[in-house]
């Protein structure tokens, strides 16, 4: 365990470069080093948004699970050939939500689910390198037979594609490159571990 904290890091100042549908700082700063005194002055430039909540149902009776795909501009501008991704459910926390109403509010606009009981499964940096993004993991128990069909809010240009399938299936998608989200992979992970433990 480290035995660094924040007041081992000095912030200089910052400035906003840009602020639109996402924000993006550059940060001048020192830490501490490991082998005692600090670091020189350093420059860097942070992709700020708000925290994220993902969900992902499952049906433990039926041990199958919801997944979207939708249209990604990351991949676009990345040169992938497909820039449609499949994905957990996920969304952005606003003002004064708690987590767990975001994962339900979210399960419902993008996928038709209605969510009975969340379990936590990770809170992360999505990429701590370069982004204060910060990732809620859930996992969803819900009672599905079948979903299918396209969802989304028009106004935010959403077109989301909703499917459910059986967890083994999902779990192939991981060994065999399709699903290529990190928090729905870690999410199905975290299932692959758990599900004898999950009951409805």
């Amino acid at each position: 365990m480290t035995t660094m904290n924040r007041d081992d890091a000095e912030l200089i100042n910052f400035e906003t470069l840009y602020d639109g549908f996402f924000c993006m700082k550059r940060y001048r700063f020192r830490h501490r080093l490991y082998d005692g005194g600090w670091s020189a002055q350093l420059s860097r430039e942070v992709f700020e948004r708000e925290p994220c909540v993902s969900v992902l149902p499952y049906d433990p009776i039926r041990q199958r699970v919801v997944l979207i795909e939708q249209f990604r501009p990351g991949p676009m501008a990345a040169g992938d050939e497909n820039p449609w991704v499949t994905e957990i459910i996920a969304g952005i926390v606003e003002p004064d939500e708690n987590l767990e109403d975001v994962a339900k509010r979210e399960a419902v606009e993008e996928a038709g689910c209605k969510i009975d009981q969340l379990i936590p499964i990770s809170t992360h940096y999505v990429s701590p390198g370069g982004s204060t993004e910060l990732m809620h993991i859930f996992c969803g128990l819900t009672n599905i037979e079948a979903i299918e069909g396209t969802y989304g809010l028009s106004a935010e240009g959403e077109d989301i594609r909703a499917f459910s399938e059986p967890l083994d299936d999902a779990l192939t998608r991981i060994s065999d490159g399709t699903l290529r989200n990190s928090f729905s992979i870690i999410a199905l992970q975290w299932l692959a571990l758990n599900r004898d433990h999950l009951v409805a």
